[in-house]
């Protein structure tokens, strides 16, 4: 375990949280509470950076991405809103997704304002941070790339799959998994925000598709490894059927670190509350199943990470974490980075 020491009563902690899809953006919305905390708050937040994927190619973002030769703005517009310090009427509009049949039918409002700004600043990473200014969000959110990256994987019989959307379906029959052009790189500014953290967490999210694209970005993984941050990985609450089918949060750990052999986790988080039998049911009809770790035992350690166990669900329907929870439990884990986390 690193030796990181900070003032937290001083400075707070800078954190990065990296990945994609509704599980950042939920990731984000726990972590915000925490920004620019009172000092007498027992954990703050100085800085929230958020390094999103930018490999959708489905919806409103792929029809954008086709048509406008523009970076998909879905994830990044979920994760602008997840940081609003507006949570009503502007995050809402931002949210609004067009009905009918038509040109604008599917598409989120966020999603065009994103792409009109990028048309006027030519710059879409300009685009997201007036956007997020006008948004008044609680961090920064960085593309992974501005490269115009799109997934790719090589199965196990040598045939090649490309497209985030169809890779999704393919998780289990994937052999390498890679980006198109593989020589893309990250901004300057999310290599700092690494370089600068305090700690850094990737997950929850869909591994093939959420998770793997930003570090494989060039230098991303890399970074990770030399930050001298805690680094924290989130598992899944639920596998995804066709993309992690039977995987357990031990397998979702090996499959990173085959990408990123360079990054000492240091910490695991893993909800340890079974889910409802009524959602068990219906989970299983789409063919999802809980994660967890098994065994009548459950280890202290994955893969010389510590394991940190918690009630993380959410209420609800659906099963989801609890995003102030799991905030916390990130944050426990980055101000104790030698002891044992009890939650």
């Amino acid at each position: 375990m690193r030796n990181h020491l900070f003032s937290q009563s001083s400075y707070g902690l800078n954190c990065v949280a990296i990945g994609g899809g509704n599980g950042l953006s939920m990731l984000l919305s726990g972590l915000k509470r925490f920004v620019g905390a009172d000092e007498t708050e027992p954990v703050r937040l100085k800085n929230l950076s958020a390094i999103v994927a930018v490999s959708d190619d489905g919806g409103s973002s792929g029809r954008l991405r086709d048509e406008l030769q523009m970076l998909p703005p879905g994830d990044i517009r979920n994760c602008m809103v997840a940081l609003s310090e507006d949570s009503h009427l502007l995050s809402k509009v931002f949210r609004h997704r067009f009905s009918g049949d038509g040109h604008l039918g599917g598409h989120s409002l966020g999603n065009l304002f994103l792409a009109a700004l990028t048309e006027i600043t030519g710059d879409f990473a300009e685009a997201v941070k007036l956007s997020s200014e006008i948004l008044a969000s609680k961090g920064h959110i960085y593309p992974a790339t501005m490269s115009d990256v799109r997934l790719a994987a090589e199965l196990a019989d040598g045939s090649i799959i490309r497209g985030e959307t169809n890779i999704g379906k393919l998780g289990t029959l994937i052999k390498r998994l890679y980006l198109e052009p593989e020589d893309c790189h990250p901004l300057p500014e999310a290599l700092a925000a690494i370089y600068d953290a305090d700690v850094i967490t990737i997950g929850p999210g869909s591994l093939f598709t959420s998770l793997l694209p930003p570090i494989l970005v060039n230098g991303v993984s890399q970074a990770i490894a030399e930050s001298s941050a805690v680094k924290i990985f989130i598992c899944n609450l639920m596998t995804q059927p066709g993309e992690t089918d039977g995987l357990t949060s031990l397998k979702h750990l090996e499959i990173v670190r085959e990408y990123a052999p360079e990054i000492d986790f240091d910490y695991v988080i893993v909800n340890n509350r079974p889910i409802s039998e009524e959602q068990l049911l219906r989970y299983k009809e789409e063919g999802a199943e809980q994660i967890g770790v098994h065994g009548s035992i459950s280890p202290e350690t994955i893969e010389g990470a510590e394991v940190v166990y918690g009630n993380l669900l959410d209420e609800g329907e659906k099963v989801r974490h609890h995003p102030e929870k799991l905030g916390q439990v990130v944050l426990l884990c980055a101000l104790q980075p030698q002891k044992k986390v009890l939650f």
